[in-house]
């Protein structure tokens, strides 16, 4: 569920912070769903349990969970995060194809790049 990356120049609970939004925000993880234990989390990644803790306090200040007292940690409803990240995109998105116009890059490289993307499900090719 979880890798870290030790080389990584992030420290350890961003990296955490940003796969569980990927998980989320993909829909692998389901709304109101719990999210693993701190210390059990801590002790699957062989990490200090402050380090957990620190990253369930930042997804929590986004709004990406919810805790309920001596129950643990939830997924919220995260289509408004889904739905305003998708607008960021698609304004970088017209920024980049304006700068590619004025740049004259070639609006077929443009339309191949992003198919290319899409075709592999999103994933790099690294």
């Amino acid at each position: 569920m979880i890798i870290l990356d030790y080389r990584d120049r992030r420290p350890i609970y961003e990296q955490i912070v940003e796969r569980f939004q990927e998980l989320m925000i993909s829909g692998a993880m389901e709304e109101n769903s719990q999210l693993p234990s701190v210390r059990s989390l801590a002790m699957d990644l062989s990490i200090n349990p402050n380090t957990i803790q620190r990253a369930y306090a930042e997804l929590e200040r986004q709004g990406y969970i919810y805790s309920v007292k001596g129950k643990g940690s939830f997924v919220a409803d995260n289509g408004h995060i889904r739905i305003s990240k998708g607008e960021a995109v698609l304004k970088r998105q017209e920024e980049t194809a304006r700068e590619a116009f004025f740049l004259r890059v070639e609006k077929e490289k443009l339309h191949e790049i992003i198919d290319e993307i899409y075709s592999r499900g999103g994933m790099s090719d690294d």
